[in-house]
């Protein structure tokens, strides 16, 4: 007598596929020079809009966490080879970008986004992301945030100067 090996007949669930939206806190690494050259990218997906390294926060990151990430995945820049990043302790609110809207959860509306700095010895070398960026510059601290689209940037590029004379201040 043979075996036979009756298959019963599978029942195919369609799979949603599971949407994962940003979470409205993001980080903003500032990376500049002693001589106050700053790093900006311009933007794979805006191109002629050039910005700082930027990114959420994914679940369960510090927001220390969320600016190294975004850094090296963005730059190649290892923060931890220049003394870590510096939280600035300054944030910012502002509306989402329509065309970044889907990105988030349906109702949100608006973004939190903390400032970090990294002082490095001289302008880095830089391995861009090319899905996220298309070119990067070392500018002089006022042409690089007169060259932001995000006011938020201008603002923390602006900010730098100041920032860097406490922090001489609390060193001496």
């Amino acid at each position: 007598m043979v075996a036979r090996v009756v298959r019963s007949p599978t029942v195919l669930t369609p799979i949603r596929p599971v949407v994962r939206y940003k979470i409205p806190i993001s980080t903003l690494v500032l990376v500049y020079t002693p001589g106050l050259a700053v790093l900006l990218l311009e933007r794979a997906d805006f191109p002629g809009h050039w910005q700082s390294v930027t990114g959420s926060q994914e679940p369960g990151e510090t927001l220390a966490e969320t600016a190294r990430r975004e850094l090296a995945e963005e730059t190649g820049i290892d923060a931890a080879l220049y003394g870590g990043v510096v939280d600035w302790k300054m944030h910012n609110d502002f509306e989402i970008f329509r065309q970044w809207s889907h990105r988030y959860a349906p109702g949100t509306t608006h973004n939190t986004e903390h400032v970090f700095g990294l002082a490095v010895p001289t302008e880095v070398p830089v391995t861009l992301a090319p899905r996220e960026h298309l070119r990067f510059a070392w500018l002089p601290w006022r042409e690089a945030a007169a060259r932001c689209f995000s006011w938020t940037n201008q603002a923390a590029i602006e900010a730098l100067p100041a920032h860097l004379a406490v922090q001489t201040r609390k060193l001496a």
